[in-house]
């Protein structure tokens, strides 16, 4: 007998049947407390936005497979079997309808997960074929870097070469290096695809004379967006394997909220006793390196109106939130927060992998309304996200809605603040490649350059979306 999608489904939604997930679909009071909480909600007040109306279709298909009522009388709970159309509109509502931002649950009396419940409908859309091909793509791309990495090990060390040249003259040390499959060293710091997630951080473990090695993979995960265990452990496991083999303390993941999330909260559950190391964001290095006094740093080289954006995976779903605080208390004068912030942060509406989806970009422009609310009414002149993706959309929204601000790095700040010898030559040179580059949104160009006015518009195809969030 030929399996159906149908069939797959609910194979799937069966084995996925834990007690978080059942309970997850059993427990909603219909109370309507989580509209006000999801900022789609916000931004578009209508029914098909409210989470719990979202999870009702999942409901409605869970009580017909497993409620005995249901099956004998659906019309009394609303019970529906499951289609091939309900199945496309499972993967638009998981997808496109929700980030994954968690922030209803945790305004839910109930504490209800609806994420939860989201991400199960991911892993049936990717099970059944329904999802986007690009989060596949990026995703089975990484998985096959994996399997043999010498592939592309000769570029990247000529690229990482070529890279040493510039971190020395931003330092002004001659011998500053930037250190590959270093055994034994103290840190193995994962960067996403790109310089700026690289020499700003190389530049700032050379000044506090840390030892540390730089991975040879990206942090992004890519497997997590599609709901896909099987995939996200793979892509965690090339780092998971490195780790152990150079014989490092401590993992350090980039400015990247998910893969932050990933590494510290699920990995862990995957890899059990073989997982013997720390794991921690940049960010949180960062506020050791400020309260410990092993950075020299000058606010009033960030003196524009600076506030920060709370990446969802990083600050409510990953608990780092008073640690860029510290951070940025330090590298500038005028640090102004968004209300509301931390734990009640808005996500920015370019979450979960979103923001990867050109075909999006209207739907991620309405979602991140309340965002672009909020950093006007602060009237900050840059914002800065731990996040390369929240970074991504911040600066869509500041061009869709006229905010008229720069988009920035933690790390960034930082550099800035450092004074080094060469950082003013290496800042004006990357914003005048900025400008000459202005058609293209890449601020993997930008680190550095908060006097950027505005950035330009990802609106249309990327033929090469970026491998971070």
């Amino acid at each position: 007998m030929t399996t159906t999608k149908i069939d797959i489904a609910l194979n799937l939604l069966n084995q996925q049947l834990n007690q978080p997930l059942t309970a997850a679909l059993e427990v909603c009071a219909r109370c309507g407390i989580c509209a006000e909480a999801c900022h789609y909600y916000v931004a578009e007040p209508k029914v098909e936005h409210i989470p719990a109306a979202r999870a009702e279709s999942l409901r409605k298909v869970y009580r017909s497979e497993h409620d005995l009522l249901s099956r004998l009388f659906p019309s009394w709970t609303g019970a529906e079997r499951l289609t091939e159309e309900k199945l496309a509109e499972w993967a638009d509502i998981a997808f496109n309808k929700c980030t994954l931002c968690y922030r209803c649950t945790i305004n839910c009396p109930m504490g209800l997960d609806t994420p939860l419940l989201m991400t199960s409908l991911r892993a049936i859309a990717t099970a059944t074929g329904n999802a986007p091909e690009v989060l596949e793509m990026l995703a089975d791309a990484a998985i096959e870097k994996g399997k043999d990495p010498e592939i592309y090990l000769g570029f990247y060390k000529e690229s990482i070469k070529d890279m040493e040249v510039e971190l020395q003259e931003l330092t002004g040390n001659p011998d500053a290096s930037i250190p590959l499959q270093k055994q034994g060293a103290k840190k193995l710091y994962v960067a996403l695809a790109g310089a700026h997630t690289i020499l700003p951080v190389a530049a700032i473990f050379e000044t506090v004379g840390e030892d540390w090695t730089l991975s040879i993979f990206e942090a992004a995960n890519y497997g997590i967006f599609l709901g896909d265990a099987s995939r996200a452990k793979a892509i965690a496991r090339r780092i998971v394997d490195e780790a152990k083999s150079l014989g490092v303390e401590e993992i350090v993941i980039s400015e990247c909220g998910h893969a932050y999330y990933v590494m510290r909260w699920v990995a862990p559950n995957w890899f059990g006793d073989e997982f013997t190391f720390r794991v921690r964001s940049i960010v949180e290095v960062l506020a050791e390196y400020v309260q410990d006094g092993k950075l020299k740093l000058d606010p009033s080289a960030n003196s524009e109106p600076i506030t920060y954006h709370d990446s969802c995976n990083l600050g409510r779903k990953g608990g780092i939130l008073a640690e860029p605080r510290v951070v940025l208390q330090a590298v500038t004068n005028d640090f102004r927060e968004l209300t509301p912030n931390r734990e009640e942060a808005y996500c920015c509406g370019g979450g979960a992998g979103l923001v990867a989806l050109p075909e999006a970009y209207d739907l991620r422009m309405m979602a991140g309304k309340p965002k672009a609310d909020q950093v006007k009414r602060s009237g900050a002149q840059v914002v800065v996200a731990a996040c390369e993706n929240c970074r991504l959309q911040l600066g869509d929204l500041s061009g869709y809605y006229g905010l008229g601000i720069g988009v920035t790095a933690l790390t960034d700040l930082v550099v800035k603040a450092m004074r080094l010898p060469g950082n003013q030559k290496t800042v004006e040179h990357i914003m005048t490649l900025e400008t000459a580059n202005s058609g293209e949104h890449d601020n993997a160009e930008v680190w550095g350059s908060t006097d950027l006015v505005s950035l330009p518009s990802t609106k249309g195809d990327r033929s090469e979306p970026k491998s971070n969030v």
